[in-house]
């Protein structure tokens, strides 16, 4: 954007060290010699507030580093957990209105002689997504509680399963959307594309879902509570292969 004057530089001053400590972030005045606008990036072929750009051998003041050398991970770790559930709170906003976009056009859209708000599947259509939002209300709030609480670190698990959860369910509620509304659902008419495409976007924000799931997973499986666990209770052992031993060659129970 013209109106941006300052860029903030994420970049890696050090290069041993705790890796976590390799990153700082730099004030970086846009008219600085040196900074290059390359071009616009587009998300979905919409150009927007994304750019490439060059920095060569740009120069400024020492006290142009934030909070101190080494602490660009910290400053961005800092912002991320609340950032994300940000973004949550965001998408339910945006399932919400999705949601008030198909009620709306059930009511003032005909389907063979029929509204199709007398319809049984736009009419299933509807209750599912008010079941999906309600869930995912629930999760963020959860995920706020445990942050505000007992802190970012606590409510770290919640949080990613949140901010995987949250994204789809808007992406689904607005597809659901868009079905209702046909060929209009996508047109400029309609603001559910442009939904879509941010919703979308959001599930690489941030860190991408993968990312998301495989924390979670972790965290499941180091919550192992050993031999003797609920899980260990509820799967058994088929004691036969010990006792006739022919699966000795079969890893595990």
């Amino acid at each position: 954007r013209p109106e941006s004057k300052v860029f903030v530089l994420l970049g890696r001053t050090c290069f041993d060290g705790p890796l976590h400590k390799q990153q700082s972030m730099i004030l970086v005045p846009r008219d600085s010699p040196g900074v290059k606008i390359i071009r616009p990036l587009a998300v979905f072929g919409e150009e927007g507030d994304h750019a490439e750009i060059v920095f060569d051998n740009v120069r400024v003041p020492k006290s142009n580093i934030i909070l101190g050398e080494g602490c660009g991970f910290e400053i961005a770790q800092g912002r991320l957990g609340p950032g994300r559930i940000h973004h949550c709170m965001r998408s339910l906003g945006v399932a919400e209105l999705a949601l008030a976009s198909m009620v709306d056009r059930s009511f003032r859209r005909k389907a063979f002689g029929q509204l199709l708000a007398e319809k049984d599947a736009v009419r299933m259509a509807i209750a599912e997504a008010r079941i999906e939002i309600t869930k995912c209300r629930q999760l963020c709030y959860l995920a706020a509680v445990v942050a505000d609480e007992r802190g970012f670190k606590a409510a770290k698990n919640h949080i990613a399963m949140i901010k995987i959860a949250a994204p789809r369910v808007a992406l689904k509620v607005i597809d659901e959307a868009i079905q209702i509304h046909g060929a209009h659902g996508v047109s400029q008419d309609s603001k559910l594309a442009m939904m879509y495409m941010g919703m979308r976007t959001l599930r690489v924000a941030d860190g991408p879902d993968m990312v998301h799931l495989l924390s979670i997973a972790k965290n499941e499986m180091t919550n192992r509570t050993g031999q003797f666990s609920a899980g260990a209770l509820v799967s058994g052992i088929n004691k036969n292969v010990a006792k006739y031993g022919k699966f000795a060659h079969v890893e595990g129970d």
